[in-house]
């Protein structure tokens, strides 16, 4: 039987699950603040509103999501075999582009909420896989 050899994560993988992560984060935070400006503040149609809930800013962050996502889990999935990562992920994927097949307000942070929960779940499992 042979032994099965550890490989190191590419740093370069390793930086694309972190700004994954973290892009998912601000993705999340950026969802509630809309809703609090819209909502709370009635803003949606001042500086605040338009900047918050502009679509292309949501295009941009789907991009490059799918982008990030497919180098780093799909790096990540060719080198360790695990499924998961690369599922999980896509499924998030999934949900933030169904998101913007909504109008904006609490659907479709909702959506995008639960789409960057699990593409950041699956760059985590991305980076666990490899240790």
């Amino acid at each position: 039987m042979t032994a099965m050899v550890e490989r190191p994560v590419s740093p370069i993988r390793r930086r694309l699950d972190r700004a994954g992560i973290v892009l998912s984060g601000l993705c999340a935070v950026h969802c509630v603040i809309s809703i609090v400006i819209v909502a709370g503040l009635g803003a949606g149609l001042g500086i605040g509103g338009e900047l918050f809930l502009n679509p292309d800013i949501h295009r941009i962050g789907l991009v490059l999501a799918v982008l990030i996502a497919a180098v780093a889990i799909g790096w990540g999935a060719l080198r360790h075999r695990k499924a998961a990562p690369f599922v999980i992920a896509m499924t998030g994927l999934t949900f933030m582009g169904g998101a913007l097949a909504v109008p904006h307000g609490q659907k479709e942070a909702i959506l995008t909420i639960i789409g960057v929960a699990l593409v950041s779940l699956g760059h985590i499992l991305n980076l666990r896989q490899s240790h």
